[in-house]
């Protein structure tokens, strides 16, 4: 049975994979509008800003108004990242050392709680919960179990089961649910500060007035 799972993680990563490739080609098919205006900086500038400075919770109003939820925002991302990683090493055999093991562990916690924190703050919100869909309450108990089986895994190795079951309907609901976020962040990231780059926007020059 394990083995069986072990393949089913193996293909819905694939399934995974080239779905949200094809997604990613299909955006190619709108074309790009032409640019008539002569480029005022440089679009690597703007992208490095995207990913750099720009990703700091003082940059932007909507995350600097709510240093909590960016806090947990990224405890979550960061327990996920660890709990893919746990994934990675179990399908490919390859046993973690104990502080490894320690380390994943606190990271998975923490984004379990995090992301529970995140889904009751939608719940109890009447203003987000107004905003919100079936989505929006799925991708989060899709990612709220596979961390809690993650952490549970990594102290009782005999969840293997239910850790492997729990990865595959992720990886399979990743492409249909908005988490398939997970890449389009980033393409989105590249397009921002391509543009806003070139405009000479980005980064953000500091000007005195004298």
């Amino acid at each position: 049975m394990l083995s069986i799972l072990r393949w089913g993680v193996i293909a819905s990563f694939l399934i995974c994979i080239i779905s949200l490739i094809i997604m990613v080609l299909k955006t190619l098919s709108f074309g790009r509008k032409p640019v008539y205006a002569k480029s005022q900086g440089k679009g690597i500038r703007g992208i490095l800003y995207a990913f750099g400075k720009g990703m700091m919770p003082w940059e932007k109003e909507s995350t600097r108004r709510h240093i909590l939820t960016y806090t947990g925002g990224t405890l979550y991302h960061g327990g996920i990242f660890a709990a893919f990683f746990c994934l990675f090493s179990l399908v490919m055999s390859f046993e973690l050392s104990i502080p490894l093991k320690f380390l994943c562990s606190i990271l998975i916690g923490l984004g379990f709680l995090s992301g529970v924190g995140l889904l009751v703050k939608r719940i109890l919100l009447i203003p987000l919960r107004k905003i919100s869909c079936v989505d929006d309450f799925a991708a989060n108990l899709a990612v709220d179990v596979f961390l809690a089986l993650a952490l549970l895994n990594i102290f009782y190795p005999g969840l293997e089961t239910f850790f492997y079951g729990a990865s595959i309907i992720l990886f399979l609901y990743i492409p249909a649910g908005k988490v398939r976020h997970c890449v389009f962040f980033f393409y989105a990231r590249i397009l921002f500060g391509l543009f806003y780059g070139r405009r000479g926007v980005l980064p953000r020059k500091i000007r005195f007035e004298t």
